[in-house]
């Protein structure tokens, strides 16, 4: 009826949620507040690169797997 209320077709839009986590930590790493203000930047942009980082992983895990058989 509406034409903003279109059908979702599978895709969503927005922020996810280590997107979300990455933009927490950011803010009180750089206000110094709490505990993340003493944490590495590594750490404090963890929840972007550690999903990336899982995936190659398991990419590597299942085509070293698959070399095997």
């Amino acid at each position: 009826i509406f034409p903003y209320m279109k059908e979702n077709k599978g895709y969503t839009s927005g922020l996810s949620f280590g997107t979300i986590l990455f933009l927490i930590f950011l803010i009180l790493k750089l206000t110094n507040t709490g505990t993340v203000a003493t944490w590495s930047w590594l750490w404090v942009t963890s929840p972007l690169w550690i999903p990336l980082a899982l995936i190659i992983v398991i990419l590597l895990i299942v085509v070293l797997w698959r070399l095997t058989k």
